[in-house]
């Protein structure tokens, strides 16, 4: 099953939906299921590439991203495929149910306990948010404890059943015609104790440790984007898949750029002069300088546009755009000789006004 194309392996068109998909993910599950294959390793392999080509294909999210960007557009989901069966029948359990009468029957699952799942606060410049980057992240989690190798106990000695429910976790009463379970008050429901507990973890059989994680941050996130890293969570009990890691995002402000969607906006002074006959400026992008034609005439709070030099589209094709808006700075401090020219400048308009006027009432004379 080198061959990643997803819709190969579970042997549907790209176009197939979300019932088709599902439909074609039982007849491979249940063709290579490993209760049914027991020691064929080929097997085990064509169902977990089937169950990870299941989950991506069922998400319309990973799904379009995978459509897009393939297989490493969906690492910046933090989509890693499925590291066992534990973690498969973990997702998929109430689905073995419907297929085939049974999920994890036979592999003492009952008692499994699914790791917590974490979270992380990052927050990335507007900067990072534009291109991306790979963070590493500390995340303080339980680990398995080293010295007691999760058992909770001494090194060199053992968990002991408990007497007072036959290490079955449960205590039963009855009362007339009832028969009542309760957790037993012995073990707790552990099934087990502890006489000589372990020093490091105290018989929890896990430690607080700071893990470093390395976080991929694709292009174009935005402040409440959330990314999930599977199996960074907290680790399972009782051989249970460890919880996910949920990243989300704040994006810092910058001091001159907003965000608009996909859009950059940004404003950018001109002089009166400048508005009115013209120019070329030099405005700043995420990419550095770009030129920027003004057209004569230009009023302030005109909307200007750089094409492709916004934020990349996550779901789409390309980049946003830069809106610019210019403002044209009214001058003050203005020295004698520019006043001069200010009032020749608005003598002139006067005289055009009347001369303009003069024609209008001789054109509408002559009507």
């Amino acid at each position: 099953m080198e061959d990643k194309d997803y819709y190969k392996i579970l042997g549907v068109s790209r176009d197939a939906t979300e019932d088709q998909v599902k439909k074609n993910y039982r007849k491979v599950a249940m063709e290579y299921h490993p209760d049914r294959n027991p020691g064929n390793k080929e097997a085990e392999e064509k169902f977990k590439m089937a169950s990870e080509a299941y989950e991506v294909l069922r998400d319309p999210e990973k799904r379009e991203i995978y459509d897009r960007y393939g297989i490493e557009g969906l690492k910046g989901t933090g989509f890693t495929g499925f590291r066992g069966f534990e973690d498969i029948f973990s997702a998929f359990g109430d689905i073995f149910e419907d297929f085939f009468g049974f999920g994890a029957a036979g592999r003492s699952r009952t008692r499994a306990r699914a790791g917590a799942d974490l979270r992380y606060d990052l927050k990335i410049s507007f900067h990072d948010s534009a291109f991306g980057k790979e963070a590493e992240i500390e995340i303080p989690k339980n680990v398995v404890c080293d010295v007691c190798n999760g058992t909770g106990a001494k090194p060199g000695t053992y968990p002991i059943q408990c007497l007072t429910c036959k290490g079955t976790g449960q205590v039963t009463r009855s009362q007339g015609f009832f028969t009542i379970s309760t957790t037993c008050g012995h073990c707790q429901g552990e099934g087990k104790i502890i006489p000589h507990a372990c020093k490091e973890c105290r018989g929890h059989g896990r430690v607080r440790k700071t893990k470093k994680i390395q976080a991929k941050i694709p292009p174009g996130v935005d402040t409440g984007s959330k990314l999930r890293i599977r199996g960074e969570g907290e680790e399972g009990q009782r051989g249970g898949p460890p919880g996910d890691l949920f990243v989300f995002i704040y994006v810092e402000p910058h001091d001159f750029f907003a965000r608009d969607g996909d859009d950059i906006v940004c404003q950018i002074p001109i002089s009166f002069p400048q508005a009115a006959l013209g120019t070329e400026i030099a405005v700043p992008t995420l990419n550095g300088e770009k030129k920027l034609l003004v057209p004569k005439g230009t009023e302030s709070g005109a909307i200007l546009r750089i094409k492709g030099e916004g934020f990349p589209k996550i779901r789409g094709y390309g980049r946003g755009d830069e809106i610019v808006q210019v403002i044209v700075k009214t001058p003050r401090d203005l020295m004698k000789r520019q006043e001069e020219i200010l009032r020749e400048f608005e003598e002139l308009g006067r005289k055009r006004e009347k001369q303009e006027g003069g024609w209008k009432r001789v054109a509408k004379a002559e009507n």
